[in-house]
């Protein structure tokens, strides 16, 4: 009898299902109203808004990050390559390489293009092993598995694709002058001519080569491998 009149008096709280069991204790039961639940939603949403532009900034310093070290690789490979034969493969002068796809499948050991019957790399050495792209519709960071033109950039089979899909540019010293013209010039990222035997470089998350309108390299997305 007691027991029921608790029960009854607890139940009398506005706003709360509430009840009283045999030792007194209250139980307590409240759902969400509508407009807290399009509150939490609210909050949720702004944290979201917040937290993007960082994710988005981390996102695209990782693969800066993956761009340099790509570069790095190919300078390294390159002049192992010439350490190993006493030239530099798949060049005859200072010209930029238009399509990089023979210089890779030389440093790959891989005998296609330029490479036919190890015409280049003759002792079959790997001098890099990049991996292949995951979607060949849609290169990204990795060798090309195909012809490709996506959004106005052409990939041809067997380059090396950065992680924003375009493939990386490359020029080196065929003259052996220890000289190479510095594409980027007219926007101070070093010296020109640069004084290497192979320079690369990526156009970065706009895939276009620059300063970004300012004149100054130091605003450009572009990676080097000079500086």
């Amino acid at each position: 009898m007691l027991a029921g009149r608790l029960r009854l008096r607890a139940m009398s709280f506005p706003g709360a299902d509430a009840e009283m069991d045999l030792r007194g204790n209250s139980k307590f039961r409240r759902a969400f109203t509508l407009i807290e639940l399009l509150v939490v939603i609210a909050v949720i949403a702004i944290l979201i808004g917040l937290l993007f532009p960082a994710f988005q900034g981390v996102q695209d310093q990782a693969k800066r990050t993956q761009a340099k070290n790509d570069l790095t690789q190919i300078v390294t490979a390159v002049n192992a390559f010439y350490t190993e034969y006493g030239k530099y493969p798949v060049v005859a002068d200072d010209t930029q390489i238009a399509v990089t796809a023979d210089l890779f499948y030389s440093l790959r050991a891989v005998a296609v293009g330029a490479n036919f019957g190890n015409a280049v790399n003759t002792r079959q050495i790997i001098f890099m092993s990049p991996p292949d792209v995951k979607d060949a519709d849609n290169p990204r960071s990795g060798i090309a598995a195909k012809d490709t033109t996506v959004n106005g950039i052409a990939t041809k089979t067997g380059e090396l694709v950065d992680p924003w899909g375009t493939p990386y540019k490359v020029a080196i010293n065929g003259t052996y002058d220890n000289q190479i013209a510095n594409p980027y010039s007219t926007n101070g990222a070093g010296s020109d001519p640069v004084g290497q035997g192979i320079i690369c470089w990526s156009f970065g998350k706009d895939q276009k080569a620059g300063d970004n309108g300012d004149g100054k390299f130091t605003n450009s997305d572009d990676v080097i491998s000079w500086q």
